[in-house]
């Protein structure tokens, strides 16, 4: 037996029955969920409550945020479109064609993440055209943050769902049901 063998009897490297994937879903869902469009979403709170100084720098770092998600949209936004659909569209062919489960869950971790990549860029471009100040732009990003975790909570539904079938068709696969 060679190490490989061995490493691969020692750690399983089956995803939706590994730990480590269901920890790294919750860790990608609770930060995209805190920050807003690259800001802290407790900066968002802070200037709710206290306004004032807290109100000005959220608003400078919702500017400064957005100017920067606009121009990498905008200089790159096609090449980095076209790099997405091929990254995406090569995992599902592989996870779900192939039934490769690695593919397949980095597939279920990557397209809803690129959904809120759309969003911010969306929010981003609104954010630019209005020009919200204060009680606006504080709920503007507190949609931004709730749409994110719907799409959250979707996602981490049909994740496990997809695991727990994956998981269950391999047991019975294995036991010779």
């Amino acid at each position: 037996m060679n190490w490989t063998e061995t490493v691969f009897e020692v750690i399983d490297m089956r995803s939706f029955s590994n730990l480590w994937f269901w920890i790294a879903l919750a860790v990608v869902w609770s930060t995209a969920s805190h920050w807003v469009l690259g800001v802290p979403f407790d900066m968002v709170t802070r200037a709710r409550r206290h306004g004032g100084q807290a109100q000005a720098d959220l608003e400078e770092m919702v500017r400064i945020n957005v100017s920067r998600i606009l121009y990498i949209g905008r200089v790159s936004g096609l090449v980095l479109l076209g790099f997405l659909c091929f990254v995406l569209t090569s995992l599902a062919v592989l996870g779900f064609a192939y039934n490769v489960e690695f593919a397949q869950a980095l597939f279920l971790l990557g397209l809803p993440m690129s959904f809120v990549g759309a969003l911010s860029l969306s929010t981003a471009r609104l954010i630019e055209t209005e020009r919200p100040e204060a009680e606006v732009l504080n709920k503007r990003l507190t949609r931004h943050r709730q749409y994110v975790q719907v799409i959250g909570m979707l996602s981490i539904f049909v994740t496990a769902l997809w695991g727990m079938w994956q998981n269950l068709d391999r047991s019975f696969l294995f036991n010779g049901f």
